[in-house]
């Protein structure tokens, strides 16, 4: 996606480099979730890439985008390299770990949304629990809580991204301000989606501060 520069932008990028990788399924709203990442980035004085792979987005098949700030020349990100993950769905969470290197922090919805080949009976979905325990015991820390139960409280099944976003601002791993993202959200939200998704921010930053939720090694 190709985001309008900041022409005076505010402040310097980060002193140090920031790589976020985002995966989840198709309708979760990964590549919007991005996007507001990315232009909220824009709004704190930042010059972002954000970087987004479509694949079979609309038929509930793997989605991946990434937001980079500082110094680099690329929006991809290798193995190893991810400093914070943003999984929407369970297993997609875990499949990003060879994206992670001992200090990434990981975000992760722990609901599921069952894969083609395990709806069919051709595979077996595996046990959540084991994949985030292997998930912590191998990153700087894994916050993982039930984000889809939390959208529908919102009132919008559909707010997931939302939820993860408000928990990754209430982590304070952002040079990015929680009031700009929000600020976004309320710009790029219709009216009558606005007041569920500003709910659902807030339970996904209510979430974050539960130490229940976390996993630290």
């Amino acid at each position: 996606m190709a985001l309008t520069q900041n022409p005076e932008p505010k402040t310097q990028n980060p002193k140090e480099n920031l790589r976020i990788f985002l995966t989840g399924v198709g309708g979760q709203g990964t590549l919007l979730a991005s996007r507001l990442l990315g232009e909220a980035a824009l709004a704190a004085g930042y010059n972002p890439m954000v970087s987004e792979t479509h694949g079979m987005a609309q038929r509930g098949g793997i989605v991946v985008s990434t937001v980079i700030l500082g110094d680099l020349q690329s929006p991809l990100i290798s193995a190893g390299e991810a400093d914070i993950v943003l999984g929407f769905e369970a297993l997609e969470a875990f499949r990003a770990l060879d994206r992670c290197h001992a200090k990434t922090l990981v975000i992760a919805n722990t609901a599921t949304q069952v894969p083609y080949p395990v709806a069919i009976g051709q595979a077996r979905y595996p046990s959540v629990a084991q994949m985030f325990q292997r998930l912590a015991a191998q990153v700087g820390a894994l916050l993982a809580f039930d984000a889809g139960a939390l959208a529908h409280k919102s009132g919008s099944p559909l707010a997931v991204n939302m939820v993860l976003l408000g928990a990754l601002a209430a982590t304070d791993s952002l040079p990015i301000p929680a009031q700009d993202i929000l600020s976004v959200i309320c710009t790029r939200t219709k009216e009558k989606f606005l007041a569920s998704n500003l709910q659902a921010f807030d339970l996904g930053a209510a979430a974050a501060r539960d130490p229940g939720n976390w996993q630290r090694r």
